[in-house]
């Protein structure tokens, strides 16, 4: 009776078998040959691994295609992390591809991170090591093929950020058995003409073989040992390798290494504007500063009226005044020194349409300046020789030039009234110049 069977759609036991082979093997490696190789327009990868005995289906779906390292054909023998699983609507037993490298990598990549240990321990890899590249280098030495995309793109860079630099090109070998060798002599060349300001080493993207020249342990300990900085732009982002971590700098790409060593133009224009602003700012201060001091002066000047005390006043304002100029004249040349400095710097950089405009506008600056200290001293010198004229105007000396006379004894008492002597006393007329010694011949009350 078929009512107690339990009887399986082939829908069902497909799935039931799917459920059995996903859940009974983990992700596990496994090696074969590429054999019927399809790419759809999907992007996803179909073929079969195989040995001498036995094949299997294999699906590569193309988010984790896009991460492979190597382009896959027919006849590749690879090594891949996969989890198998069955096709349902065939029925096929099959393996869901995570990763996938050549056969070969495997034993290099082993060979890589027991380098980078060994270096590691051994303190090649230290920050503390690693040398500050050049702000603006002027002489830049490239170590890499004479013939590469790399040279190309590297030297499109610098044409644009960095006209004014010279490239040296050290050509040598970047792939093959005798690469490491080349590659180490190329540079020993750079370093022995001790002309460049900063070393790339680099060559384009490719696989872990095509860049396995700079994963050399002998060039590794040149690098660490170079008394010029360094910087290692091998292959593409993804790509490490030796050189890098011993390197001075690594830059991701050819392209970003140009990038990293040259300063760029727009900031160095930023900066002229800044020390501009500095420049004209503190000539500012200084001035306020020293008119602040001026007024301060002229407001102890107006306190006080004796002819002594403002001819002292007087000098001090000479003092003062020239102080002033020497003060202006030495931050003028100070100022003077650090623009033809930097004129220099930015001459040496090329960029001469920037350097001539704000030459221009410094000697405005300067002209304005010198007109404007001129006018203030002027002003100030007016104003203190009319209140030179006011105070002596006031004094008791002034009154002594138009007749008057000041009448003492001979004790130096002044005398205001008739009855402070008598006939016959001493007393002492104080004229506007000199002085006459009298007798009082006679005394009286009245005024007239």
């Amino acid at each position: 009776m078929t009512e107690n069977r339990d009887i399986f759609s082939v829908s069902r036991l497909n799935s039931e078998l799917r459920h059995v082979l996903e859940g009974s093997f983990p992700l596990l490696w496994v090696q074969g040959e590429i054999s019927n190789l399809s790419i759809p327009r999907s992007g996803h990868l179909y073929f079969s691994l195989k040995d001498s005995h036995a094949q299997i289906r294999c699906a590569l779906f193309k988010g984790k295609a896009n991460l492979l390292r190597f382009k896959p054909k027919d006849g590749d023998s690879v090594i891949a992390r996969a989890k198998v699983a069955l096709y349902e609507p065939r029925g096929d037993c099959q393996l869901i591809i995570e990763s996938m490298e050549p056969a070969g990598e495997g034993a290099l990549q082993k060979a890589f991170e027991a380098l980078k240990l060994k270096l590691q321990k051994e303190g090649l890899f230290e920050t503390s090591l690693k040398k500050e590249l050049p702000a603006h280098p002027i002489n830049i030495g490239i170590v890499t093929s004479s013939s590469g995309a790399a040279i190309r793109d590297m030297l499109n860079i610098l044409s644009r950020r960095h006209p004014t630099a010279t490239v040296t090109i050290y050509p040598c070998l970047v792939q093959g058995t005798e690469a490491p060798a080349d590659i180490r002599q190329a540079l020993n060349n750079a370093l022995t003409r001790q002309q460049d300001d900063v070393i790339v080493l680099t060559r384009g993207g490719g696989s872990i073989e095509d860049l396995w020249a700079f994963n050399d342990e002998q060039l590794a300990r040149d690098i660490a040992a170079a008394d010029i900085p360094i910087v290692s732009a091998v292959g593409h982002e993804i790509d490490f390798t030796i050189a890098d971590f011993v390197a001075d700098r690594r830059a991701p790409t050819p392209s970003a290494a140009a990038e990293l060593i040259s300063p760029d133009q727009a900031q160095i224009s930023q900066r002229v504007h800044q020390l501009n602003a500095q420049l004209t700012l503190r000539t500012q201060q200084s001035l306020a500063a020293k008119q602040k001091q001026l007024q301060q002066l002229e407001q102890r000047l107006t306190r006080q009226h004796p002819r002594a005390r403002t001819q002292q006043q007087q000098q001090r304002l000479d003092e003062i005044q020239l102080r002033l100029q020497r003060s202006v004249s030495s931050a003028l040349l100070k100022q003077q020194t650090a623009s033809r400095n930097l004129t220099i710097r930015l001459q040496q950089q090329r960029p001469s349409a920037i350097i001539e405009r704000f030459k221009e506008r410094l000697s405005s600056m300067q002209s304005r300046l010198a007109r404007t200290t001129e006018s203030a001293l002027k002003a100030r010198r007016e104003k203190l020789n009319a209140h030179s004229r006011e105070l002596h105007a006031i004094s008791p000396l002034a009154t002594l030039e138009r007749g008057y006379s000041i009448v003492s004894t001979a004790k130096n008492k002044v005398i205001t009234k008739s009855s402070d002597v008598a006939s016959g006393d001493s007393i002492d007329v104080r004229l506007s110049e000199g002085t006459l010694r009298a007798t009082v011949t006679k005394t009286s009350k009245k005024t007239d």
